[in-house]
């Protein structure tokens, strides 16, 4: 049953927490088989789900020891129709594996939650194309069918919002934020920028954020970036009136450029302090952003580092 829905302890401020990069922190670290970056897949049994229970635990511990809250983001990021396809899933299949997906989620908050530590469940919904590039761009109205059957699944399962992670363009965030708005779930838009701080597509993140919000009545709850390094968007941050809409941020350990990763044959973790330190910086900056976690590299160290930077700042 959904605890946080109609009001997320995130908007009151305090510090969350989130997890790190999770597709690639079990291949590389896990040694896991994730075809088609599909963490989801390893729900099919229970070896699988063991090793994600595992992974969700460790970064809850972090924020519990640092009482903080959490944001316990569900491993569906490629659990959409056209990813299940290509790995064999049935339509219906693919609302067991989302539905399980947060069933672990809510045992794994009866475990961890705290009064100093809400945990708030969030089912992750992720581009229909790569979250590097936008690939064909779908309608408003074409994104919202697309997603909208997941976005039903986690509103039946009990999730207390929905995150579209890895947003690459415009149309499809307003599609997602409709589909959940259908549902009556608090929705957060993720985008991913480039090492320029625009979004794949070339649009600035500041016009992207307010076209959402135009075409959807402000509908997001708020927003985030992902899949970038501080040092590529730092600087088109300012003190305008759409900054306050940005309340999160899930980096990447790497400085490299998406194009640089995808070629790259090792995984470029960084260095886990650095990465805290920037976040500590950001924060100095725009103490509302307040939800922190990783992305491509990073793992439970960086998000420890990024606790401790942010907690000081």
């Amino acid at each position: 049953m959904a605890k946080y829905r109609h009001h997320l302890p995130q908007l009151d401020g305090g510090l969350f927490l989130t997890d790190a990069g999770i597709e690639t922190t079990l291949i590389f670290h896990e040694g896991q088989n994730l075809p088609h970056f599909a963490a989801f897949h390893l729900l099919k049994d229970e070896a699988g789900t063991e090793v994600l229970r595992d992974y969700f635990r460790r970064h809850a511990r972090i924020a519990r020891e640092h009482r903080t809250g959490f944001i316990l983001e569900s491993a569906t990021w490629r659990s959409s129709p056209d990813w299940g396809e290509l790995l064999g899933y049935s339509a219906e299949e693919l609302d067991a594996a989302n539905r399980q997906a947060i069933a672990m989620l809510a045992d794994l908050r009866a475990d961890f939650e705290t009064p100093e530590t809400p945990c708030v469940i969030s089912g992750c919904i992720g581009p229909r194309g790569d979250g590097y590039d936008p690939g064909q761009v779908m309608t408003p109205e074409e994104a919202q069918d697309y997603h909208g059957r997941q976005a039903r699944v986690f509103a039946e399962a009990g999730a207390d919002m929905i995150t579209a992670i890895t947003a690459t363009n415009v149309p499809e965030a307003v599609g997602i934020v409709r589909a959940a708005q259908a549902e009556g779930m608090p929705v957060v838009i993720s985008f991913t920028v480039e090492t320029d701080g625009r979004l794949p597509t070339g649009q600035p993140l500041a016009e992207a954020i307010g076209l959402v919000d135009e075409a959807t009545g402000k509908g997001p709850a708020y927003y985030m970036i992902n899949c970038a390094h501080p040092s590529h968007f730092a600087g088109v941050l300012g003190n305008e009136g759409w900054i306050r809409r940005l309340r999160g941020l899930r980096c990447n350990a790497s400085r490299k450029s998406h194009a640089e990763l995808d070629e790259a044959e090792e995984l470029d973790s960084g260095d886990p302090v650095e990465l805290g330190a920037d976040y500590g910086s950001l924060l100095q900056r725009f103490p509302h952003i307040n939800v922190l976690g990783g992305c491509c590299g990073t793992d439970h160290r960086h998000i420890q580092q990024i606790c401790v930077a942010c907690q000081a700042a």
